[in-house]
């Protein structure tokens, strides 16, 4: 999709992949509104690139369906939805450790969000019979984040919703990608550009955001920011218990590395 000219909203756009795709969206010609919970930095960023910002608590749905009608507003009709926010805690202890409070934000940020933004999309765009719904999920949600069952669970439900709209909505003119990165240098992991180059599969969110560009601008529905995930995909496809050893092991040479399982350091062990 060419996105010049079209109205996007993206949320959790004040920073990190987010922020990098706003601004490479502004730079291609896109009308765009940034929809973040920190709205001061969204504001911040609006006004550095001249396009919009509002307040959005994407475990909220009234707040999706507002930034949704403010879009409207003020570009006539949403083109192009980028659900994209997300957050990460890992667990203290053992896979099933963390609190239902965890378990169940994880769900409503990366589940739930995605369908608060289709309920809030899906009447326009399968009237006009045009619209593009890009939903963040993460290498995680194909494969696994060791040391944090409830994201990973919760992003391989983004990527089945995904698919779930893409097949019931692909013969009503809809376009869905879900993007699948893997590691990237963004506060979500504690980490800045300047860390990037540390390890092959560390990469900027500006360069996570080109390729995220590049995907959208060839409608993939799975859109790899890291190539190499496809391989790591085939595998545990082709050879499930080979597959899941593999991940026994560097779960223990994490351990070992780190001393602990860190899902914002597991970078470092790849």
């Amino acid at each position: 999709m060419d996105v010049s000219g079209k109205g996007v909203v993206v949320t959790g756009g004040a920073s990190g992949i987010g922020a990098a795709l706003v601004r490479q969206l502004v730079d291609a010609g896109a009308q765009v509104l940034i929809a973040d919970r920190d709205v001061d930095a969204a504001r911040h960023l609006a006004e550095t690139l001249g396009c919009h910002a509002v307040a959005c608590d994407v475990t909220r749905e009234d707040q999706i369906a507002a930034a949704v009608a403010e879009a409207e507003t003020r570009f006539g009709q949403v083109d192009i939805f980028v659900s994209n926010a997300g957050l990460g805690f890992g667990e203290p202890d053992h896979a099933a450790s963390a609190t239902d409070a965890v378990w169940q934000v994880n769900w409503q940020v990366h589940v739930m969000a995605h369908v608060y933004a289709a309920r809030a999309c899906l009447p326009g765009m399968i009237a006009r019979g045009d619209g593009y719904l890009v939903n963040m999920a993460s290498a995680a949600g194909l494969l696994n984040q060791v040391g944090d069952a409830a994201y990973s669970a919760t992003k391989h439900a983004a990527v089945s919703f995904a698919e779930s709209l893409a097949i019931a909505h692909g013969a009503d003119g809809l376009k869905v990608s879900v993007i699948c990165p893997q590691y990237v240098t963004t506060p979500l992991i504690g980490l800045t550009d300047s860390d990037a180059g540390q390890r092959d599969h560390l990469m900027t969110a500006h360069a996570a955001a080109a390729a995220i560009m590049e995907g959208m601008a060839e409608e993939r529905f799975l859109i790899l920011t890291h190539p190499q995930v496809a391989e790591y995909v085939a595998l545990r496809a082709t050879d499930h218990a080979r597959w899941l050893k593999g991940m026994q092991m560097l779960r223990a040479r994490a351990v070992a590395d780190l001393g602990a399982i860190r899902p914002e350091a597991f970078y470092k062990t790849l």
